[in-house]
Formats: structure tokens, C-alpha cells, sequence
């Protein structure tokens, strides 16, 4: 009925009655920290705001304290997160871009006399979130590619169109892609400079003007008589400065120059090495397949093990697991790999931290599972003292192995919890808990800087996708992105290892 009153009159009489009684900036509203459903309800009545800007004002003027179940407290963090919010505003997941430019590589690949189409930007370099897309193209007909651009069905404006570039709004989302074609011997130098960062470009220019030389999108010349030295390739343009190809992840001006001069850039992870996925759902909570399709969906991927950790009971929107049934679990599991089910799959269990550190499950029938992680999914509000000593007081469980998605942020929406984060990681590495990479493209958790933290503290990682699907299992290398961009290599990942080392380094 109501699908069909959708076609008829392209709305509903229920979403035409929410609409009169909320404005649309209600689900904009959302996305601020701190206010829910009934706390904007209440703004709506008492004020009638419908716009960021106008909640920014009730808050400067000190409105919002003298409501219901608000108070000074609540105003900081509203303009906080409303500050926090406009600067995410115009960027995208990193996966949202990474679809967008496969299928605009896929329609620009059919046109012909294309050599070749190559990303640039903050989507090569692996950001958590991107601004625009850069695509460079080379080719005789590399100048017919813009034109089928502009034609791309889904252009929604259209920015510039030049003669070697061409930029547009794609999709809904208004993301901007600039498409640029180049001449083949400057292909090298332009993918260098339109991958950036800009700090890593001014630091390479630098070096290139010590070394009497001119570096642009162009190439590389000698400024005494403008002779080109180097720009087909980007490894020339390296090697012509004294520095070994650096890989795009590490691209931030973070040391990673220096290291490349003296010939020391860290051996990163990749993809291939991944032995194992130890953190999933299935239908036992809130996953939808079971743990066969899981494992099937594993096998395919050519992993030696993996975990099924189903969320605990705290969690009653997730039928999340009690003490016994994650005990006859544990024994299920050991059946199964009795009967082989061509690798092998472990115990597990996505252990809540309660508000107070203590573990949602009894430590007995946490001590019956193979692989137990710890994760914050309440009480996010906290301040930073009491967070931390709530982490603390978890990593003293002696089952715990794992601290799941460390920091709690949801990319674009819900900022990391605070708390003292190299204590925490002191205290982990001190009892052996490893930290978790969640490579889900809206968690990212822990980013990139973390991590270069972490690792200076002498921590070890799991990379885990925390699939609710088995297609959720492809998210690995978003995780193997990022622990690339943390400088880690495989030696710091614990599920690169084979599945006996593994196991024992799992029991401790």
C-alpha cells in the first residue's frame, strides 16, 4: 500500500505527516554529538530551529541550558561537534570513492587509444575519508577521454572543461572528480605531484631546488639550463633526487623523505600476507549468514583461520550471546573442526566492556573460548579519566586478547571516545593484548596516527573486517590500507602469521 501510494503521488501520508511536524534539518541534526531524537524534538518545540547555524546561535547565547535534561556541558559539545561537523563536510568514505572511481575507470577505459587511466590523490594514498577524486590518463586520444567524461550519465555539474582537464560533481553526493590528460613523458611527474600530500610535495620540491633542480606536474629539470632530467616515470623522478620510490601511503612529510634518502623506508604489509580474519558476526547475534557461509566465504580467500566472535548478551539488540550459550559454542566449534571444514575456525566472542571495565560475560566462560575481544559500545560520553580507567580495568581480564576498535569512532558521524591512549597501549603491551586495525571502511579504527603511535610503544595489531556479511570480508584491505599508512609491516600484525604460530601466540 504504501510503496504504491509512492508511485502514485511520490510520497506517503506518513512521511507527509512527519515532515509538517519535523523539519528536514531533523536527520542533519542527527549527525551532531549529543543530540537525539527526543533533545531535538524538544529544540523544535521550545525554538522552532531548522538550521546548524541557528542551533550554533542557541547555543552561543546560552539557550540550550535552561531545557529539560540540558546544561552548559551539553552547549560545549554541541558547538564542538557542529565545528567538527562542517569540517567534515564535502568528504567521503573511503570505500564510497574507491566505487565511484572503479566505475568511472571501467567507463573511461571504453574509450578508445587509452594507455592507461591511474587514481591520484588522497583516494591513492589511502585517506579514511576523501575530498575529490584525481584521475590522470594517458593515451593518443587521451583528449577524447574528457569529452566522454562530461558524457558520464553521472555528471551533475559540470565545474571546467579545458583542454587537458576537466572537472564535475558525479553522483548525488556532489563528489568532484577532476580528470586530467597528459602527455606520456610527464606522466610520471604528474602522478607524483596529484598524489601529494601537499606537505610531502613541498618537502620534495625543496630537496629538488637544494639539489639545483626545478620539480613540477611537468618533471624534474636542472634550473641552471632547463634540461629535463626526469618525469615519464614516477620512480625517475625518485631516483633523480637520491630517494628510493616511496609508496603513496606514506606520502604525509612524517619522516618518510629522510628514511628514503638513507635507503630505510619500512618493509609495509600487504594485502597477500593477511593469513586470517578473527573478527566476524553470524546469525548467533546480529550477522546475516552462519558460521558455514563464514567459513566458506574464508576459504574462498585462501585464509589458514578464522574467529567467529558473535557479540555477548549487553548487546539485546544483537541476541548477543549469555555465559552458557557461549560455552556450548566454544564446544560447537571444536566439533566442527573435528569434522574439518578446510580451515580452521576459532572460538570467539565480541566481549562488551561495561561502563564500569568490567567484562559483559562471567571470566570462566570467557577462559572456554579460543580468542575473546574487548569493545566499548555504550556509555561513549565519558570523560577522559574515567574512560580510560574503564580500559584499564578491562584489559585486566586474563581472557581478554584483543582490544576491538580502540577508539569507538564512526567516520563522518561519531568522533573517538577520549581517553589516555598511550597508557592505555602501555598496558596493553605489558599484558600481551593486541590492539585492533578494524578495517570496516566507517570505523578505520585505529587510524593511521594511532597506530605510528602505538607501534613506537612496541604494540601488536590484528587487521580484522568485523563482517556482519560474508561479502564484509573484501573490507580487508581498507584495514591493510591503513596499517600501511601506521608504517607497520608484516612482523607487527598478528594475523599474518601461519596458522600455528598463530594459535600459539593466541594462548599465550
Amino acid at each position: 500500500m504504501v510503496v504504491q501510494e509512492i508511485v502514485d503521488h511520490g510520497s506517503c501520508e506518513r512521511r507527509d505527516l512527519l515532515l509538517k511536524k519535523f523539519p528536514p534539518a531533523a536527520l542533519e541534526f542527527l549527525k551532531i554529538q549529543g543530540l537525539g531524537p527526543k533533545s531535538i524534538a524538544l529544540l523544535f518545540e521550545h525554538y522552532q530551529v531548522s538550521t546548524i547555524d541557528e542551533l550554533e546561535r542557541l547555543c552561543l547565547d546560552q539557550k540550550l541550558r535552561v531545557l529539560p535534561r540540558m546544561g552548559a556541558k551539553l552547549e560545549e559539545k554541541v558547538l564542538k561537534s557542529i565545528a567538527q561537523y562542517r569540517q567534515r563536510t564535502g568528504r567521503y568514505l573511503l570505500s564510497y570513492a574507491e566505487d565511484m572511481a572503479r566505475e568511472l575507470t571501467g567507463y573511461l577505459g571504453e574509450t578508445p587509444g587509452i594507455e592507461q587511466i591511474t587514481l591520484a590523490g588522497s583516494l591513492r594514498r589511502g585517506r579514511e575519508t576523501v575530498g575529490d577524486l584525481d584521475l590522470l590518463v594517458t593515451g593518443p586520444a587521451a583528449a577524447d577521454v574528457l569529452e566522454r567524461f562530461v558524457r558520464f550519465p553521472r555528471v551533475e555539474q559540470l565545474l571546467a572543461r579545458g583542454e587537458n582537464k576537466a572537472s564535475a560533481t558525479v553522483g548525488r553526493e556532489g563528489l568532484q572528480v577532476d580528470v586530467r590528460a597528459l602527455p606520456r613523458e610527464s606522466f610520471g611527474a604528474a602522478l607524483q605531484y596529484f598524489t601529494g600530500s601537499k606537505d610531502h610535495n613541498v618537502a620534495v620540491r625543496t630537496r629538488a631546488v637544494k639539489m639545483g633542480f626545478k620539480l613540477s606536474e611537468y618533471g624534474l629539470y636542472r634550473s641552471a639550463d632547463e634540461t629535463k632530467v626526469a618525469g615519464e616515470t614516477e620512480a625517475g623522478v625518485y631516483e633523480a633526487l637520491g630517494l628510493g620510490w616511496i609508496p603513496p601511503e606514506l606520502r604525509e612529510n612524517l619522516g618518510e623523505i629522510e628514511r628514503a634518502a638513507e635507503g630505510r623506508l619500512p618493509e609495509l604489509v600487504e594485502l597477500a600476507q593477511i593469513r586470517g580474519d578473527v573478527h566476524m558476526h553470524t546469525t548467533e547475534s546480529d550477522g546475516r549468514a552462519s558460521l558455514e557461509e563464514m567459513a566458506a566465504a574464508a576459504r574462498e580467500r585462501g585464509y589458514e583461520y578464522i574467529a567467529i566472535t558473535d557479540h555477548s548478551k549487553s548487546l539485546a539488540m544483537t541476541n548477543g550471546l549469555d555465559e552458557k550459550r557461549a560455552v556450548a559454542f566454544a564446544a560447537e566449534v571444536r566439533e566442527r573442526n573435528r569434522n574439518g571444514l578446510g580451515l580452521r575456525i576459532f572460538s570467539g566472542l565480541e566481549c562488551d566492556i561495561l561502563k564500569d571495565g568490567a567484562m559483559d560475560l562471567a571470566h570462566d566462560a570467557l577462559a572456554e573460548l579460543d580468542l575473546v575481544i574487548g569493545s566499548v559500545h555504550s556509555h561513549m560520553n565519558m570523560e577522559s579519566a574515567e574512560m580510560t580507567d574503564r580500559l584499564l580495568h578491562a584489559l585486566e581480564c586474563p581472557s581478554l586478547r584483543v582490544l576491538g576498535h580502540p577508539t569507538g569512532r564512526i567516520l563522518l558521524h561519531r568522533d573517538a571516545f577520549p581517553f589516555d591512549f598511550e597508557r592505555v597501549v602501555d598496558e596493553a603491551v605489558r599484558r600481551g593484548v593486541w590492539l585492533e586495525i578494524n578495517a570496516s571502511p566507517e570505523r578505520l579504527d585505529l587510524g593511521a596516527n594511532l597506530i605510528r603511535t602505538a607501534k613506537a610503544r612496541g604494540a601488536r595489531f590484528i587487521i580484522s573486517t568485523d563482517a556482519h556479511h560474508p561479502k564484509h570480508l573484501g573490507n580487508m584491505h581498507y584495514g591493510v590500507i591503513t596499517a600501511r599508512r601506521g608504517w607497520l609491516a608484516p612482523a607487527d600484525i598478528m594475523n599474518t602469521l601461519p596458522l600455528d604460530r598463530f594459535a600459539a601466540a593466541m594462548s599465550r
